[in-house]
C-alpha cells in the first residue's frame, strides 16, 4: 500500500472525527494521531482500537521500505468500520431522534404523574 493511500484513509477519518466531535480550530487539518489524543475517548472501544491501528499504519507508511510491506486489507477494513460509525447523521434522522427523545420524556412524566396520583388516592383512603 502506498504512503499516499494510507495518508488519505487516515486523513479522511481525522476529518470525520473533527466534524463529529470537534477538537480542531477552524481551517486546521490535524492528523489522525492528534485527533486520537484530543477526542479519541469519544469513540467506542472497538472503534478506538481500529483508529489506533490505522494511525499505526499511517506512521509506518512514512518510511518507504516499510510502506511497501503494509497489509492493505486490515487498513481498509478499519477505515470502512470507522467511516460507518463517524459518518454524520442526516437531518431527517436527527429530527426523528429528537422527536423520540421528547416522546420518551413526556411518557416518563405521565407515568410519574400517574404514580403520584395513585399514591395520593391510596394515602387518602379512596382506593384499596
Amino acid at each position: 500500500m502506498a504512503d499516499a493511500d494510507v495518508q488519505a484513509l487516515a486523513d479522511e477519518i481525522a476529518q470525520l472525527m473533527v466534524q463529529r466531535f470537534g477538537g480542531a480550530r477552524r481551517g486546521a487539518r490535524p492528523d489522525l494521531e492528534t485527533m486520537l489524543r484530543r477526542r479519541g475517548g469519544a469513540l467506542p472501544r472497538r472503534h478506538r482500537k481500529a483508529a489506533r491501528r490505522l494511525a499505526e499504519a499511517q506512521r509506518e507508511a512514512r518510511a518507504p521500505r516499510i510502506a511497501r510491506q503494509i497489509d492493505r486489507e486490515p487498513a481498509l477494513r478499519d477505515h470502512a468500520e470507522l467511516v460507518r460509525y463517524l459518518r454524520p447523521l442526516g437531518s431527517g434522522r436527527r429530527w426523528a431522534n429528537t422527536a423520540s427523545n421528547i416522546a420518551a420524556a413526556v411518557m416518563l412524566g405521565l407515568m410519574v404523574l400517574g404514580a403520584v396520583i395513585l399514591w395520593v388516592l391510596v394515602r387518602r383512603g379512596h382506593l384499596g
